[in-house]
């Protein structure tokens, strides 16, 4: 396996990362003004993530560094021709972090609410952008001989780009109403099971679409056998959340998106982006690379210092583990 393909699965792996941990942050986020009742159960759901939501988030910063590094015409292309979406992202993102510290500040629930809504908005934009960023490269988006997009933000609203915001909102909806279900006791993790299942059907079918989508698009029939087992492992994991109890079905949850993000990028494969214009101007793995001593380089550093991170976002979980109380002080 040469340093190319060891940054494709490392990237891989951190994008799955991101979409497990900040999934359930973007699907409490979008439940807050539905589940929760009063300001005591508001707070409480949002208790449940303000100990980690922040370091979720740097697993896409990550991401998007080794990005950067390993394969810079990737990154060029796609943040120049994402520009405005990830643009969006980003101020949904901000929102959405101001929420969280300004909420609490004073006791006027209008002011609450609507930091409350801008939560919702801070999480539904970005959770929808993604959803949308994914199936645009599934579908390939169009890229010039000089490996420049020149397409526009409507041409990423496509729409198989808009049914894959439409399937990342309503699984990371159904993600994050496990994890509050885990997280909270009392009626409120009731209320959030609840939900959890409601948002499961629309999830199914919209998934189901899209994987029809991604089998036309990029030819994943064509990957071999042990492909398709992971797309079907992805899709027995997401179906058996609706029949297992909370912590199992989180985890379930969890890891059906994991295999879901294995499957874009094996379909993927060896392209980054691919385009529509003419296959041979396709981004791939050789083409958008750095040198190979930046390669190596950053393989070493990546060994010492992934580790590091891992074991300290471990034990962030391990130190918040407790379940939240409705009624505690916090956000």
């Amino acid at each position: 396996m040469d340093l190319h393909v060891v940054w494709f699965v490392l990237i891989t792996v951190l994008f799955a990362g991101f979409f497990f941990l900040e999934g359930f942050d973007y699907g409490v986020g979008m439940w807050l003004p539905f589940l929760g009742k009063s300001d005591a159960e508001r707070r409480a759901i949002i208790n449940a993530i303000g100990p980690v939501w922040d370091g979720n988030e740097v697993w896409m910063i990550t991401a998007g560094g080794a990005m950067f590094a390993a394969f810079p015409h990737w990154y060029a292309t796609l943040f120049s021709g994402f520009y405005l979406a990830l643009f969006l992202m980003l101020l949904a993102l901000i929102l959405r972090g101001v929420a969280f510290e300004y909420r609490s500040l004073r006791e006027d629930p209008g002011w609450r609410a609507r930091w409350d809504w801008a939560i919702f908005f801070g999480s539904a934009a970005p959770a929808f952008l993604w959803g949308v960023a994914v199936a645009n490269l599934i579908r390939g988006v169009p890229i010039d001989a000089h490996m420049q997009y020149t397409g526009t933000f409507w041409t990423l609203l496509n729409p198989y780009g808009l049914l894959g915001g439409l399937a990342a909102v309503a699984v990371f909806l159904v993600h994050g109403g496990h994890f509050l279900a885990l997280k909270i006791e009392g009626e409120l993790a009731a209320r959030a099971r609840r939900a959890a299942h409601a948002a499961w059907w629309p999830a199914v079918v919209a998934l189901v679409l899209f994987v029809l989508g991604l089998f036309g698009y990029r030819g994943y029939l064509d990957k071999g056998a042990l492909a398709l087992l992971v797309a079907l492992v992805a899709a027995v994991a997401f179906v058996a959340v609706r029949f297992l109890g909370d912590r199992a079905a989180f985890w379930s949850g969890g890891f059906a998106i994991v295999l879901a993000t294995v499957t874009v990028f094996v379909a993927l494969f060896p392209n980054v982006m691919p385009s529509t214009l003419n296959p041979d101007w396709s981004l791939t793995i050789y083409n958008a690379s750095a040198s190979n001593y930046t390669l190596g380089v950053m393989t070493v550093v990546a060994l010492v210092f992934t580790p590091l991170v891992l074991l300290y976002q471990g034990w962030t979980y391990w130190v918040f583990r407790s379940r939240v109380r409705v009624g505690e002080g916090g956000y």
